[in-house]
C-alpha cells in the first residue's frame, strides 16, 4: 500500500487476545487452507454483500469477523446495523496483520464511494470498530464530496473506537464521529493510528480524527501527515482530547489542533478540555554536522499553526463576532518547524496554561498567494493571540500581543533553506506520551538554539517569544484512565 504502519506489538502495553481462538492456517507444501472462524475476503463481487447481510441479520451484540492479513474490496460502505454489535480482527491484532476494508467502489465524474465503515444507524449504540484497517484509496486524486473513510457517532452514545489504522481518504475526513441530532454522546477514539489524510494541495486537506460528539474522548492517537487538521474539535462540549501525537513528514499541516468551528455546537467548548498532547512540525533532513542545529527540507514542511483557537484564526471574519468559548488548553508540547505554535483569536472565557517549546523549534512562513490585502499577517512566533477579539480568558504569560489573528493558515513554508531543525519524528519503535508514572522533561531546552530571526529570501524567520528561555517544561504525569467530566450542555445556543 506504500504506507508504513506505525503500530508495533510493543506500543501498547494491554494487548488483548480472544481466548479460544488460534490461528488456523496450516500449510504443507502447495496450499494455504482458508480458515473457519472468520468471514473470508473472497469472492470480492459479494464481499460488500456478505458483510452487510451479516450484519443486519445477526442482531445486538454481533461481532463480525474479520480474518488477518486479509484485504477486503468493498464496492459500498458496511453499516453496523444493531446496538452493541462489533466489526474487528479475528485475534486483535494491531499491526499490518490487521484485516483491511479497501475502499474500491467506483468513481465516475468525482463522485462516488467515500465511506468504508458506517456507526451512525438510530439504534447504534455500543458498536465498536476495533483492530483492522480503513484504505480509501485517494491514490493521489481529487477530493471527492461525501463522508470520511470512516462515520461513527450520530444520535448514539458509548461507541468505541480503537486499534484502528484510517488512511488515504477520498473525501475530508479519515475519522468523524458524528454530532447527529445533538445526542451523541459518550464515544471513545483511542490508540489507533491515523493517517496519511489528504494532499496539501489547495483544498484538496482532509483531516486525521474530526470529533463532534459530546462528553467523549480521544485519547493515545498516533495522527500522522494530515492536511487539514491533525485533531479537528467541532465544540464538543465536556470532551477530553489528551496524550495523541500528531506529526508531519511529507506534507504541510494547516492546523495541529483546531477548536475553530463555530458550527455545529455554536461555539459552545464548554469543559471541553485539550491537554498532554505532543505536535511535531517539519524537521530537517539528514543528520546534522558539527554544530548545526538547522538544515534544509526536501518538502518544505510545516505546521502552520500547532493548536488554533478561535474562528477568526482560521475562517477570518467569516462568523462576524461570533467565538469558540469556555474551552481548556493546558500542557500541550510543540517541537519542529511551525507558522504559530498557538494562535488564538475569537476567544471568549479560555483557559490557556502552561503549553510549551521542546526541543529544537523553528518559526517560519511567508505571506502567500491567499492571503487578504488587508489582513496584517503577524510574524511568525511561538504563542501569539490578537486580545482584540479575545475577552474574559486565562492565559501563559508567553502569549505574544498580535493585532490581527485573522486567516493564519494562508501563510506558506519557505522553499528551500537551512531553516528547519534538526529533530525526529515518532516510529515504529517509539511509545507515545506515556501514562502513570512517566514524565517528558525538558527544563530550559524547550527552545530551539536554531531558531532565527529576520528576513531571508522573503521568508520571516521568528524567534522563540522573549522570556521563553527559562521556561521550564513540566513534567508529564498523565493518568490514562482520567476521570471523566460531565457536561451540563443540552445542546446548541446562539452566539456568545
Amino acid at each position: 500500500m506504500g504506507f508504513s504502519h506505525l503500530m508495533s506489538s510493543k506500543r501498547y502495553n494491554h494487548r488483548r487476545h480472544v481466548e479460544g481462538r488460534s490461528h488456523l492456517f496450516t500449510r504443507d507444501d502447495t496450499v494455504l487452507h482458508a480458515r473457519d472462524d472468520c468471514e473470508p475476503a473472497d469472492p470480492p463481487d459479494t464481499v460488500t454483500d456478505r458483510l452487510n447481510t451479516l450484519l443486519n441479520s445477526s442482531g445486538p451484540g454481533y461481532t463480525l469477523p474479520l480474518c488477518p492479513n486479509e484485504q477486503y474490496l468493498i464496492q459500498d460502505t458496511i453499516l453496523f446495523a444493531a446496538p452493541n454489535q462489533e466489526i474487528s480482527t479475528v485475534g486483535y491484532p494491531e499491526g499490518s496483520d490487521r484485516a483491511t476494508l479497501v475502499v474500491s467502489g467506483a468513481v465516475v465524474n468525482g463522485n462516488g464511494q467515500t465511506t468504508a465503515v458506517d456507526g451512525t444507524c438510530a439504534n447504534c449504540s455500543g458498536v465498536r470498530l476495533r483492530h483492522i484497517q480503513v484504505n480509501g484509496t485517494r491514490l493521489g486524486q481529487g477530493i471527492i464530496s461525501g463522508g470520511a473513510n470512516i462515520e461513527m457517532g450520530g444520535s448514539n452514545s458509548d461507541q468505541l473506537i480503537e486499534f484502528v489504522h484510517s488512511f488515504d481518504t477520498r473525501s475530508w475526513s479519515c475519522l468523524h464521529i458524528a454530532e447527529g441530532a445533538f445526542a451523541c454522546n459518550n464515544v471513545t477514539v483511542q490508540n489507533n493510528d491515523i493517517g496519511p489524510c489528504g494532499s496539501q494541495d489547495f483544498q484538496q486537506w482532509a483531516d486525521g480524527i474530526s470529533m463532534s460528539c459530546q462528553n467523549s474522548l480521544v485519547r493515545n492517537n498516533m495522527v500522522n501527515n494530515p492536511t487539514d487538521g491533525g485533531i479537528v474539535v467541532f465544540g464538543s462540549p465536556g470532551t477530553l482530547v489528551e496524550n495523541n501525537v500528531i506529526w508531519v513528514e511529507t506534507q504541510t499541516l494547516l492546523g495541529g489542533i483546531n477548536m475553530v468551528d463555530y458550527d455545529p455546537w455554536k461555539g459552545n467548548f464548554t469543559n471541553t478540555i485539550v491537554r498532554n498532547n505532543l505536535i511535531k512540525g517539519g524537521f530537517a533532513d539528514g543528520i546534522p554536522s558539527g554544530n548545526e542545529t538547522d538544515g534544509a527540507n526536501v518538502d518544505d514542511v510545516i505546521i502552520k499553526i500547532g493548536l488554533a483557537i478561535g474562528p477568526r484564526t482560521w475562517f477570518g471574519d467569516q462568523y462576524g463576532n461570533n467565538v469558540s468559548a469556555s474551552g481548556t488548553v493546558l500542557n500541550n508540547s510543540f517541537t519542529g518547524a511551525f507558522g504559530y505554535a498557538i494562535a488564538m483569536s475569537s476567544a471568549f472565557n479560555f483557559t490557556v496554561e502552561d503549553n510549551v517549546l521542546t526541543g529544537n523549534t523553528s518559526f517560519i512562513g511567508a505571506r502567500g498567494p491567499n492571503c487578504s490585502s488587508s489582513d496584517t499577517l503577524p510574524n511568525p512566533a511561538p504563542f501569539i493571540i490578537d486580545w482584540s477579539s479575545v475577552s474574559d480568558s486565562t492565559t501563559q504569560v508567553d502569549m505574544q500581543n498580535v493585532t490581527d489573528g485573522n486567516s493564519l493558515t494562508c501563510i506558506m513554508p519557505p522553499e528551500g533553506g537551512d531553516f528547519w531543525p534538526f529533530g525526529g519524528n515518532p516510529s515504529a519503535s517509539q511509545s507515545q506520551p506515556s501514562g502513570s508514572g512517566s514524565s517528558e522533561s525538558g527544563g530550559s531546552s524547550g527552545l530551539s538554539g536554531g531558531a532565527k530571526a529576520g528576513i531571508a529570501i522573503g521568508v520571516i524567520l521568528g524567534v522563540a517569544a522573549v522570556g521563553a528561555a527559562t521556561y521550564y517544561i513540566r513534567k508529564w504525569a498523565l493518568a490514562r484512565q482520567a476521570a471523566r467530566r460531565q457536561s451540563t450542555w443540552n445542546g446548541p445556543t446562539g452566539t456568545y
